[in-house]
């Protein structure tokens, strides 16, 4: 009897045992996991303006952006037959001897960390950090967004105006927040608003350090290796009748905004875009643009190591 009811007692602790484990399994295959949005863009920059995306940790990038004069400038010529051929000896733009060029490099320390040098053109370099916060992802977190954050800081290093300037009214900064959402594989949109500040205090009326601007950008994905991108930004303040040192009256441009083409060869990534600015930094496109709005050709090449 004491066997059969040390059987008995075996058997009932062996299958207690495979219950168990059986349970276990089915709840860790049940457990959802994380999927992370990739690609929301192929690139650190829409066009002008930062995206969400960073460089992967450990990569080095190398860019080169190029900037070329209006396509079609009014001012060149006295009527319209010498005006076109004025535009047409300067192939529109690329040949116009106006052309600002962005030269940068950055690095990924951190596989939500980004940080960069640049040079920028007319005596300017630019030294930045972007953050990545959240990723937009599924599963055991549902969060609907990837969320950054950009921070630039930008000096002039060119002569000096004066022999008792300070160097601190060289200096100009960005900072930015970052919001994204990849909708589909095709469709992906970016919100940008932005605070620019500046040492010195522009001239002018109702002059102030703090320049604000907003801004949206998307990418649409035609083909696996052919994207279409575009962005628009407003600047909010400071653009209207200013008065500069000299003590003319200056405007500047508000609106920026670009289209362009982006082709991915796996090796580097082309972008080649039309937009309504010929400055290469952010500091000039979105607080001291004075572009009027014409239109102009832009390339950039991206490398990573």
């Amino acid at each position: 009897m004491k066997k059969i009811f040390s059987l008995l007692v075996f058997c009932l602790g062996l299958l207690l045992q495979i219950t168990a484990q059986d349970t276990t399994e089915t709840v860790k295959q049940e457990a959802p996991k994380p999927k992370f949005t990739r690609a929301t863009f192929n690139s650190t920059r829409i066009i002008n303006m930062q995206s969400t995306e960073i460089v992967s940790k450990g990569t080095i990038q190398f860019m080169i952006s190029h900037h070329f004069g209006p396509l079609y400038n009014n001012d060149l010529g006295d009527d319209g037959g010498q005006r076109m051929r004025q535009n047409a000896a300067n192939l529109f733009g690329l040949n116009s001897g106006i052309a600002n060029t962005y030269l940068s490099l950055d690095y990924s320390p951190l596989t939500f960390a980004n940080v960069g040098l640049a040079a920028t053109g007319r005596a300017r370099f630019e030294g930045w950090a972007k953050f990545k916060i959240l990723r937009q992802q599924t599963g055991i977190k549902n969060i609907p967004v990837t969320l950054g954050w950009y921070s630039l800081a930008s000096i002039y290093a060119g002569k000096r105006e004066s022999a008792d300037e300070f160097i601190p009214n060289r200096w100009s900064f960005i900072h930015q927040l970052l919001i994204s959402r990849k909708f589909s594989d095709k469709l992906s949109l970016q919100l940008m608003p932005t605070w620019l500040h500046f040492n010195v205090v522009p001239y002018g009326t109702n002059n102030s350090n703090e320049v604000y601007s907003i801004g949206i950008g998307g990418k649409y994905k035609m083909t696996s290796t052919l994207n279409l991108t575009a962005e628009y930004a407003r600047q909010l303040n400071m653009y209207k009748n200013l008065i500069d040192k000299n003590g003319y009256t200056i405007s500047y441009t508000p609106d920026l905004y670009s289209v362009g083409l982006e082709i991915n060869t796996g090796g580097h990534l082309f972008q080649f875009f039309v937009g309504s600015t010929s400055d290469a930094s952010n500091i000039d496109q979105l607080a001291r643009s004075t572009s009027g709005g014409k239109l102009a050709l832009g390339f950039t090449i991206n490398r990573s190591f």
